[in-house]
């Protein structure tokens, strides 16, 4: 299979817009199609197949996992032709991706399962990547992810985790650990609020953001949504979980590996649909200042 330069995009939400417009601002080609027709490129995925090379095509698929998925993948497997490949890059489940991969292949189609971090902040920024599939196809692949990852070191901010799912499954656990870290700082940021002697909590917490062994971007971003809002008083603590939380810690069962952290987080979020919390709250504001997650208004 031929570098791919001429991508063919499915989905341009959030993250599958900014993506289009970062792979155009590195030169490559993209053709982007999406059921709103204000920001497609095309009227349907039949066109979109028939806009790419006549050989060697790629379809990128970011839509939501699950059905919306598997109902692109089918149709594409009826429309690409042997040597093609479909990426789903979207955050499908390990086991979904096994499945899609066998049934393409059965048409001659390759399939690459895609891990993407970055959320609305990846247009400028670049995307983490982390990919799973044949090495010939990922090889093929390299134009694309050079241009979608941050500048610097290849091996930095993208992977080739290994077969088939191991994509998904890195970012699964990725988003686990997530989980656990915003969970962190959101239960340290109740505890400064609880206790009078902090006159100045977001001070304090940006000062932990230069130099100390804490400092992150979703520090950053907490201290972002306290400058917006001090008493992130305009959300609810209602916290939603999109999946893989849930499916790390049935790995983590599955497995016979202990996830104490990554568990507990996730029990708070289902905890914050319940009474008012303030460190869930600060997980909702952190959601939504990194990757543009709806959050609830206060008293919905």
């Amino acid at each position: 299979m031929e570098p791919v330069r001429h991508l063919g995009l499915v989905g341009l939400g959030r993250m599958g817009a900014g993506m289009r417009e970062r792979l155009r601002r590195a030169g490559l080609t993209v053709t982007g199609y999406d059921r709103n027709p204000d920001v497609s490129d095309v009227a349907s995925l039949e066109d979109l197949v028939a806009a790419l090379p006549e050989t060697g095509r790629a379809v990128w698929v970011m839509v939501p996992a699950g059905a919306i998925t598997q109902g692109v993948v089918d149709e594409l497997a009826e429309l690409l032709s042997p040597g093609d490949v479909v990426v789903d890059g979207g955050n499908s489940r390990y086991t979904d991706d096994q499945l899609h991969a066998a049934a393409l292949a059965k048409r001659g189609i390759g399939y690459v399962d895609v891990g993407v971090s970055g959320g609305v902040w990846g247009l400028e920024n670049g995307y983490a990547l982390m990919a799973g599939g044949d090495a010939a196809q990922v090889e093929a692949l390299l134009p694309v992810f050079d241009a979608l990852r941050p500048e610097g070191p290849r091996d930095e901010s993208f992977v080739h985790a290994g077969e088939v799912g191991a994509g998904h499954y890195a970012k699964m656990v990725h988003n686990g650990i997530e989980y656990g870290v915003m969970q962190a700082y959101a239960e340290g940021y109740e505890l400064l609020e609880a206790k009078d002697i902090v006159k100045n909590v977001p001070g304090t917490l940006r000062a932990w953001s230069r130099g100390t062994v804490i400092r992150s971007w979703l520090l950053d971003l907490l201290v972002k949504a306290l400058d917006e809002d001090p008493a992130l008083a305009a959300i609810d603590d209602w916290v939603d979980d999109s999946g893989e939380g849930r499916w790390t810690v049935d790995e983590a069962i599955e497995n016979a590996v202990p996830l104490p952290v990554i568990t507990a987080a996730l029990f708070a979020r289902f905890a914050s649909r319940q009474p008012d919390s303030p460190a869930l709250k600060a997980v909702a504001a952190l959601r939504q200042q990194f990757g543009g997650h709806a959050v609830k208004p206060a008293g919905s």
